[in-house]
């Protein structure tokens, strides 16, 4: 049987208090050593409060330091990343959050896919980055 590791499970009616919503979902799952991360925004994990609020900067900063935290949770490093999707708001927040996340990806290089769209899920969201991390095998492993 294979096991994954939930990771900041959490209920979107709590998230989501406004929305009709009740879905039991988690902010990472590790599977057979690769780490999925839920899309972060510039929210706090903890506190859920928004910040960077009008601020594509600040909140490109903030998703990165969640997703920094969440791969460290798993038990990786930013390294182990393979893979980012970034969803934009505003073609002309590309530049901006790139530069923002090449901060914290420098040295990295994961393949990398950018998709504006015309809204995500709260209106105050102007980022959203999606992750794919793969842990290092022990060394007793290789």
């Amino acid at each position: 049987m294979t096991h994954h590791t939930r990771i900041r499970p959490f209920n979107t009616r709590d998230t989501y208090p406004e929305q009709d919503l009740d879905n039991d979902l988690c902010q990472a799952v590790v599977a057979g050593g690769v780490v999925y991360v839920r899309g972060q925004i510039g929210q706090d994990l903890d506190t859920r409060e928004n910040v960077g609020v009008g601020d594509v900067e600040v909140q490109t900063e903030k998703a990165m330091a969640n997703v920094k935290l969440l791969v460290e949770e798993a038990g990786g490093s930013l390294e182990d990343i393979v893979k980012v999707v970034v969803y934009l708001t505003d073609i002309r927040f590309r530049e901006p959050v790139y530069r923002t996340m090449g901060v914290w990806l420098k040295g990295v290089y994961p393949v990398s896919t950018g998709i504006v769209v015309s809204a995500l899920a709260r209106p105050e969201w102007l980022v959203e980055i999606d992750v794919t991390a793969v842990l290092p095998q022990s060394e007793s492993a290789r």
